[in-house]
């Protein structure tokens, strides 16, 4: 008599709300590929635009997803941040321009640019990122 063990099958796994809810509206950014939203969180991309097409209105419009800091006393999504405004000209001045820090192989930089010239900030930004 030959008895092979047949495989155990596998257990689908249980998402929760708060998971699906925060990997949905990272989905939901400007930008955002949701294949490397899937990727990064170990999903299927199929699996995850059917959660977002569960988010979405009988008008096409996405619903607001379900803030994850209220049950959740450690995520800090959807948590409102009061911010102050020490000086006002300072943050105007602020806007007017391009901060960009970055630190490689322990050397930090900062670069300040006008915003007029963004598109020479960005090429100059590749160069630097190659």
């Amino acid at each position: 008599m030959n008895t092979t063990a047949l495989p155990k099958p596998k257990r689908r796994r249980r998402h929760t709300a708060q998971f699906k809810a925060r990997v949905v509206s990272e989905c939901l950014q400007p930008n955002i590929s949701i294949a490397g939203v899937a990727l990064s969180n170990g999903l299927n991309a199929n699996l995850l635009r059917r959660w977002i097409e569960q988010h979405r209105g009988e008008d096409g419009s996405v619903q607001p997803v379900p803030a994850v800091g209220a049950s959740n006393p450690g995520s800090r999504c959807g948590e409102f941040v009061a911010l102050s405004m020490a000086n006002h000209s300072t943050a105007v001045e602020a806007a007017k321009s391009i901060r960009i820090e970055i630190e490689r192989r322990g050397t930090r930089i900062a670069v300040t640019w006008p915003v007029d010239a963004a598109s020479a900030c960005s090429d100059w930004l590749r160069e630097v990122l190659r």
